[in-house]
């Protein structure tokens, strides 16, 4: 992958913008605003997907495959943190010398003087992100946003408003969260990962004061995750409001139910709101308390920031429901961490009542499935009923000798509860095999793994007719 060079001076205009990975999910949406602020788009990808499609009807033109023509007379070009540096595309721009940018820093461009709102975490963000977003649009205001997944009841993942307000999930993964000159910073967790970049845990810890002590108004972060009270210990920021189950938390929440969509109660200042999400798990109602403290902090009533927050209906490839298949539930999730993959499961067990859940797991990097395989196989044999596993998706990685999706099944304590199915067919037939009506079936993984729910929906179908 490539590092990004994060203090190089910002170009005063951007005339026609490639980018270069345009179909991902953080991508399309920055390549959306360009678009929405007059800039000609271009882009490409190495396959095509709805976000692709949907660039092409808004005017931009999207070529599948890298080669280095398809920058054309493009005046600077965009690239995300898991390009390779022999990538064709940026290669022609380097060679040509015109501005090359990491995604960060063409948002960077883009924000200029709005009033920023930055969320950050190893967990939680895309989700708090969309809510901070969805609450701001049922009070009426219009707030330009980047998330890293589509809000579903908006249909996209960013959008331009006329408000000074602009709302951004932040990438800690590179350090690039560091770029941005934020007025308003939500920590939703600082729970380790990344470590090929960091190093260690003190400088991922390090990182996030930083972050948070840049913001020029307010910091919100959690008061529960370990990591987060960490790094609160250690800013020198004059206005914090802290949020979660702790007792001491600025806004404190309480009166869990997860049978469902989840209710809670929170106390903010003496005062006590209840709520009722549209979306399931009880780490749903910590993000909404984080997001709450986000809108108070800006000056917005509690109650009808609450109410707010409460419509908001999801976002996609977060417990995203695809199908239903002779009573059997395919639902598809971003989780690729230990801690995510817990939510994402107590969410499922939550709704699924008396069925089963039946997990699909894609590891997700192979330095991430080299450190926490025993970690996944504890979660995943605690919270599902079954697990299937299916081989690393590399990303920007290069393979690593011995480590497959087998060092995570091989950590099962009982083998019964699990199965190493490197091809995908025989994992959509295994899948639908276990099922019953009432169960769920659920993939997890932020690589490709959602391309398999037509597979496992065509599996269930065809055992149908048996």
């Amino acid at each position: 992958m490539i590092k990004p060079d994060l203090t190089m001076p910002l170009p005063a205009e951007l005339g026609a913008v490639h980018f270069v990975g345009i179909g991902g999910s953080g991508m399309s949406g920055i390549a959306r605003l360009f678009l929405a602020s007059g800039h000609r788009v271009t882009g490409s990808d190495r396959s095509e997907n709805h976000n692709t499609e949907d660039l092409r009807a808004l005017g931009a033109a999207v070529s599948i495959g890298h080669d280095a023509g398809n920058v054309g007379d493009a005046d600077a070009l965009v690239y995300t943190g898991a390009l390779w540096p022999d990538n064709p595309e940026y290669l022609e721009a380097v060679r040509r010398g015109i501005p090359v940018l990491h995604r960060s820093q063409a948002l960077a461009w883009l924000i200029n003087r709005k009033r920023l709102v930055a969320v950050a975490g190893a967990h939680g963000k895309t989700t708090s992100t969309g809510m901070i977003v969805t609450g701001l649009l049922e009070l009426g205001a219009d707030p330009s946003f980047v998330n890293g997944g589509i809000i579903q009841s908006l249909g996209v993942s960013s959008g331009f408003g006329k408000d000074d307000l602009f709302v951004v999930e932040a990438d800690e993964s590179d350090g690039s969260f560091l770029l941005y000159d934020t007025a308003v910073a939500l920590v939703t967790n600082v729970d380790a990962d990344h470590l090929d970049h960091y190093g260690d845990h003190d400088a991922f810890d390090a990182a996030f004061v930083a972050f948070a002590n840049r913001a020029s108004e307010l910091v919100v972060i959690s008061s529960d995750d370990p990591g987060a009270v960490r790094v609160a210990a250690a800013l020198d920021h004059r206005n914090v409001i802290t949020f979660g189950e702790d007792a001491a938390a600025d806004v404190r929440v309480h009166s869990v139910v997860t049978d469902g969509p989840v209710s809670f109660a929170l106390t903010w200042r003496g005062t006590d709101y209840a709520a009722a999400l549209r979306v399931p798990g009880h780490h749903n109602a910590l993000n909404a308390a984080g997001a709450f403290a986000v809108l108070v902090g800006l000056g917005l009533d509690p109650q009808a920031a609450l109410d707010g927050i409460a419509a908001f209906g999801g976002t996609e490839r977060r417990f995203e429901l695809h199908g239903v298949v002779r009573g059997v539930s395919v639902y598809d999730d971003y989780a690729h961490h230990p801690t995510e993959v817990a939510a994402a499961l107590s969410a499922a067990r939550s709704v699924v009542g008396s069925g089963r859940i039946i997990a699909i797991h894609q590891p997700h990097l192979y330095s991430r499935t080299q450190a926490m395989a025993g970690e996944f196989a504890h979660t995943y044999e605690e919270l599902a009923d079954h697990t299937i596993v299916l081989d690393v998706f590399g990303a920007r990685e290069d393979p690593v000798p011995g480590v497959t999706g087998a060092l995570v099944s091989g950590r099962f304590e009982d083998a019964s509860h699990v199965d190493y199915l490197p091809d995908w067919q025989q994992a959509a037939d295994r899948a639908a095999e276990i099922a019953r009506e009432g169960d769920i079936i659920m993939t997890l993984s932020c690589g490709d793994v959602y391309r398999i729910v037509p597979q496992v929906l065509a599996s269930l179908g065809a055992s149908q007719g048996d």
